[in-house]
C-alpha cells in the first residue's frame, strides 16, 4: 500500500512540472479535435471532419512533439513527429479546393 501511495505521489510531483502542463494541454487540444468533429456530424446528420479539425491537430500535435522532446521519450517523438506533415497537407487541399480555377 505504501508503494502505491509512493507512486501517486510521484505522479502529482511530476504533475507540477511547467512541462508537464504542455504536456496536459496537449493532449487537451489534440483530445478536443474529436468533440469538435463530432458536434459538426451531429450537426449535420453526417460524418464531416470541420477544418478547425486539423488545425487542432496541428497545435496539439506540436505541442505533445514538445513535451516528447522535453522528456526524452521516443515514443511521442515518434508519434508526433510526422503529423504535422498530413495535416497541413489536409489544410492545403482544403484551401486548395475552396479557391475557384482559372
Amino acid at each position: 500500500m505504501e508503494a502505491l501511495s509512493q507512486y501517486f505521489y510521484d505522479l502529482y510531483v511530476q504533475m507540477r512540472d511547467p512541462w508537464a502542463i504542455i504536456g496536459w494541454l496537449g493532449q487537451l487540444v489534440f483530445s478536443c479535435r474529436f468533440i469538435v468533429q463530432w458536434i459538426q456530424s451531429e450537426k449535420q446528420k453526417k460524418s464531416v471532419i470541420p477544418v478547425s479539425f486539423w488545425y487542432l491537430s496541428i497545435v496539439g500535435s506540436l505541442l505533445l512533439l514538445a513535451y516528447g522532446f522535453y522528456v526524452k521519450q521516443p515514443v511521442y517523438i515518434a508519434g508526433y513527429l510526422f503529423n504535422c506533415v498530413v495535416y497541413v497537407r489536409n489544410l492545403h487541399l482544403i484551401h486548395n479546393s475552396a479557391q475557384p480555377v482559372e
